[in-house]
């Protein structure tokens, strides 16, 4: 049982730190947040669903095409909800993103339907033994790719054209856009990620649970809790807080019950943002004026 419950934890955390590294992305590149992260990991389960159960459609059909939609989903949030303010100074964007993914699951709500939908996969039923316990392949993928996609983002920025454009947004924007960098066009791709990574997160865990309108919010909530747990400004920070908080739950389920699982894990949380305000793995910045 505990076997299980730890590779179960590690599946979790993957999917928090996946959601969370979105806000990240947007973060440092914009110093604003996608609030409706969420719903974006709803959209990727809802779309996965429609095109490759409800229609039919082979994975390697399907899955990019629910990626490729979410990253015009991202797209459409920063254009439309972000940048019309954040342009201004204002932070209304933080209302819009939020309203804006509220929006969205309604949509979803009222043409998807209401009732959850069981995402059936080979590899729920496909089952490894691990240290005298019986774990399902896709609970060990899941951790798998989200240490792959979060590598993927670390050589993207480190050795990538792409990762030197972003990395110059993050530390000076106003000096990249007088190197010719359209700062705009690269916060709109942080957005455009920042709902991919959701998207995948959602892909991978709706054979796990059911695929329904409202599975995003709480998801959604977590992430972002997880996010500043890591100090959002640090991707490694992140991704660990991720794990560490997956663990947390499924340890917590283990020992107490379900009852207990929201209850101790925010907790935990809160004792943890008491104790190190910047995050377990951030740092304290220095402004100089």
């Amino acid at each position: 049982m505990f076997t299980a419950a730890v590779i179960t934890g590690l599946g979790l955390g993957s999917m928090y730190a996946l959601l969370a590294l979105g806000f990240h992305l947007t973060y440092v590149v914009s110093r604003t947040v996608n609030f409706a992260q969420g719903s974006a990991m709803m959209v990727g389960a809802v779309l996965g669903y429609l095109f490759c159960i409800n229609w039919g459609w082979p994975l390697w059909l399907g899955v990019p095409l629910t990626l490729i939609l979410c990253a015009v989903y991202g797209l459409a949030i920063e254009r439309y909800l972000v940048r019309p303010f954040h342009s201004r100074g204002s932070q209304a964007w933080l209302m819009a993103t939020v309203a804006g993914g509220i929006l969205v699951d309604n949509l979803a709500l009222f043409t998807f339907g209401k009732e959850p939908r069981q995402f059936e996969s080979h590899l729920v039923n496909l089952n490894v033994e691990l240290f005298g316990s019986h774990i399902s392949a896709l609970q060990l993928l899941i951790p798998l790719a989200g240490a792959a996609v979060a590598l993927a983002l670390y050589l993207v920025r480190r050795y990538t054209r792409l990762g030197k454009v972003l990395e110059a947004c993050v530390q000076n924007p106003r000096a990249a856009m007088l190197m010719g960098i359209n700062v705009n066009r690269v916060v709109a791709i942080a957005f455009a990620l920042s709902t991919v990574f959701a998207a995948v997160a959602g892909l991978l865990i709706a054979p796990l649970f059911s695929v329904n309108a409202e599975m995003g919010m709480l998801f959604g909530l977590k992430a972002f809790a997880v996010a500043i747990l890591g100090g959002i400004g640090s991707a490694g920070g992140v991704f660990a807080a991720g794990l560490l908080f997956g663990l947390a739950e499924a340890l917590i389920t283990l020992y107490f019950g379900s009852a207990f699982t929201q209850i101790f894990t925010f907790a935990l949380v809160i004792l943890a943002l008491a104790i190190r305000p910047n995050g377990l793995f951030g740092s304290r910045v220095l402004v100089k004026v």
